[in-house]
């Protein structure tokens, strides 16, 4: 047990030189397929950015590891955690031996917390944790903090999550990490709502219904496209993020929210008591287009193909692979990617779509805190390399679907067209704990081909559109391709 609170670089974290992911070009299952160094006691070594997946949507997914890796972090996690705790108590002993902890010191909530820490020691990007000692840390939380029961402890995993100075590093209980789990295969429990922002990027924002689900809560209540929902639960949503408005929306089925809600057409704002129920979203919808319209003005009757892709889940690369298969073979002239609105969800998926636009260049790069980690590259059998392409993006715009904006743009393949993306170009990995709880950990950044530090940032537009003409813009195929025709349609080829 000495041997573990002595051994401390063993114990600690970081990616080893020799992993297998470590500065390489590899394909999306390269790194998901290498073994996680280990060995016995407190050793090994962390899981690579690439093994990782990322990034959080409107509907609140986050990538998790494939079972082999999560189950390989629990077990060095649980083991570790023991570790720990015995060296706290070896040392403890060793300043009073007539003294020694009663044998029932070592408890499962002190076990459980040591999960976490040992997730983020191994894992999290900044291996300052944000200018914290963070084995102090460890010992401070074991010898001052209650974990006198289960919600002790995910108090107090919410506030060492929260002591890293990282808005995309969290804690999620059972139900919220179920929840997860479901929404990145295209289903989640929630009112049934597609939102964005409105106004202007810093002008105030209001939080505005794109469309509802048909059939589902939001809709049976009289909830419409175009209004404005000003509150969630009392939480004002000018003063939140998309994603924490997401989370918001979301909650165990049978749970009811409050939303306050001001009608789009005009009128006083209601409250609106909404039960939430499973929801399915379908992530792609895909029409042709007879014309390209104003979209394209002088084309004559040229087809444009008109692909939405609203989250990055289990299936979406499929579904957008035999939509261009399909869009391909009835003499597809010209695509739009939408990407408005677009959270993220599954980093693999991103990666996957843009090689299917993409024949050669770089699709993204991955750097953590000692640089370019792992480069993710097209593989030269791209579906439709040649075919003009204009992506649509806003400031909803964030993460896995920031990736594959950045991809077309630096490689010159695509237009951006839009406004300034969220910024969101952190990774993180789902590591479960022993009680089924998660953490939530920022293991990597995003890059765009060109190096640029996408968190943050963003990708700024070619064809710059105000947040107004992006609204107007319909974010269904059939509508889409009628409102094409119109003269409020932008140009964009």
């Amino acid at each position: 047990m000495r041997a573990c609170a002595a051994n401390q670089s063993p114990c600690g974290s970081g990616w080893l030189p020799s992993h297998p992911c470590s500065r390489r070009r590899h394909n999306v299952g390269a790194c998901h397929a290498a073994t996680a160094h280990g060995g016995g006691g407190c050793g090994g070594g962390g899981p690579s950015p690439a093994a990782s997946s990322s990034s959080h949507t409107i509907t609140s997914s986050s990538s998790p590891l494939p079972v082999s890796w999560q189950e390989q972090l629990s077990a060095l996690s649980r083991r570790a955690a023991a570790c720990a705790l015995a060296a706290v108590v070896a040392g403890t002993a060793a300043l009073a031996p007539l003294a020694p902890p009663p044998a029932d010191a070592v408890t499962q909530e002190q076990l459980l917390f040591l999960e976490a820490w040992r997730a983020v020691d191994r894992a999290f990007v900044d291996k300052k944790f944000n200018g914290q000692n963070w084995f102090k840390v460890r010992e401070d939380a074991l010898k001052k903090t209650s974990l006198g029961s289960r919600a002790e402890t995910h108090a107090a995993i919410r506030g060492l999550l929260a002591s890293l100075g990282d808005p995309f590093s969290r804690f999620l209980d059972p139900d919220q990490y179920s929840a997860l789990r479901r929404s990145t295969q295209g289903a989640v429990t929630g009112v049934g709502v597609e939102v964005g922002f409105k106004s202007e990027a810093g002008s105030g924002a209001a939080l505005t219904v794109i469309a509802p689900a048909p059939g589902g809560p939001a809709e049976r209540a009289g909830i419409r496209p175009g209004d404005e929902i000003l509150a969630i639960d009392g939480q004002q949503t000018s003063t939140i993020s998309l994603y924490a408005a997401g989370n918001l929306l979301q909650g165990p089925e049978g749970s009811q929210v409050v939303l306050s809600v001001k009608p789009g057409a005009g009128g006083a704002a209601r409250d609106v008591p909404i039960t939430r129920q499973p929801i399915q979203f379908n992530p792609v919808d895909t029409a042709l287009c007879s014309s390209s319209g104003q979209i394209a003005p002088g084309s004559g009757d040229g087809k444009l193909g008109y692909i939405r892709i609203a989250t990055f889940s289990k299936n979406t690369a499929d579904k957008v692979r035999a939509a261009l298969l399909e869009l391909k073979e009835q003499g597809v002239e010209r695509l739009v990617i939408d990407v408005r609105n677009n959270g993220g969800g599954l980093f693999p998926a991103g990666v996957e779509i843009g090689r299917m636009l993409i024949n050669r260049g770089d699709i993204v790069l991955i750097a953590d805190s000692d640089g370019v980690r792992d480069i993710y590259s097209a593989e030269g059998n791209a579906l439709v390399p040649d075919t003009p392409l204009v992506v649509l993006a806003n400031r909803g715009t964030a993460s896995a679907s920031e990736v594959l904006a950045g991809a077309l743009k630096d490689n010159k393949r695509a237009a951006v067209a839009g406004e300034d993306t969220f910024g969101k170009g952190a990774i993180q990995t789902l590591i479960e704990l022993s009680d089924g709880s998660a953490v939530a950990i920022t293991v990597a950044k995003y890059q765009t081909p060109a190096g640029i530090d996408i968190n943050k940032i963003g990708i700024k537009p070619t064809i710059p559109l105000s947040a107004a003409q992006l609204l107007e813009i319909p974010l269904r195929g059939e509508a889409f391709c009628r409102f094409a025709q119109t003269d409020a349609a932008p140009k964009l080829f």
